[in-house]
């Protein structure tokens, strides 16, 4: 799949070259920015990569005129979580609830950009070519782990507990976290929701936008410095202005 404009060009990965490429930014964001680390990572190389990678399709945005990938999104619909043999969330979470429900699944993960393209279009070129990898798979239900930067939830008690009482999943799509840790942790009368809401990570608020929802319970991750939450996308849920902005200008 291909997407050229006159600025960056979107596809999935299929040398690899393109791959290291995706593995190279991750390494920048992921591990030398936010501190993480890994079995696999590749510090010689300075490559982030691990056990999944030859199992889910990466999608880049490269920059047109330096054909620097600057953009990564990984994609794993659930044939090939079948020969895997799980899912990268079921590291973190209890998935039966979406693996149970007869809908066609996608996991995300690995979103980043460069440090120098962020708050740009390289976001919105890659939002619109996961929508047309979505419409091409007929993927019903999206869903993967998001970060928050530490793992002190005590002063990520106000931006959790925003989620936790105003984004909770419905039980249909109520993921579950398996080292449980309650985001219920300021009373909603006592939230500056405001305030709140400026510590939610930019990827978090897009999906919010979108009408996505957070699953219960916080994943703290010591090993990549992170809280991790659950964000699932029920494409059925979306209403037409969701739509629009979620296809962008397709």
């Amino acid at each position: 799949m291909s997407a050229p404009n006159r600025d960056f060009i979107v596809k999935i990965a299929d040398t690899k070259e393109e791959l290291q490429a995706a593995q190279a930014l991750r390494y920048e964001v992921f591990v030398k920015e936010l501190g993480g680390d890994g079995d696999l990572v590749d510090h010689e190389a300075g490559l982030e990569c691990d056990a999944f990678d030859p199992y889910f399709d990466h999608m880049i945005v490269s920059d047109a005129a330096t054909e620097q990938v600057v953009g990564v999104y990984r994609l794993l619909q659930s044939e090939q979580a079948k020969v895997m043999g799980r899912y990268y969330s079921d590291g973190e979470y209890d998935l039966s609830v979406l693996q149970n429900s007869g809908r066609k699944i996608l996991e995300l993960g690995r979103s980043c950009l460069h440090k120098d393209y962020r708050g740009g279009m390289a976001m919105f070129h890659l939002w619109n070519g996961l929508s047309e990898y979505v419409l091409k798979n007929d993927i019903e239900v999206l869903f993967g782990t998001a970060s928050f930067h530490g793992t002190d939830l005590e002063k990520l008690a106000a931006p959790l507990s925003l989620l936790h009482h105003n984004h909770l999943a419905p039980e249909d799509l109520r993921v579950r976290s398996k080292s449980y840790e309650s985001m219920n942790l300021v009373d909603k009368s006592n939230l500056d929701r405001r305030t709140a809401m400026l510590q939610v990570p930019a990827l978090i608020k897009a999906y919010l936008r979108l009408g996505g929802f957070i699953g219960d319970g916080a994943f703290v991750d010591h090993e990549f410095n992170t809280t991790d939450v659950c964000l699932i996308l029920d494409v059925d849920r979306m209403n037409e202005r969701q739509r629009k902005i979620y296809s962008g200008a397709r």
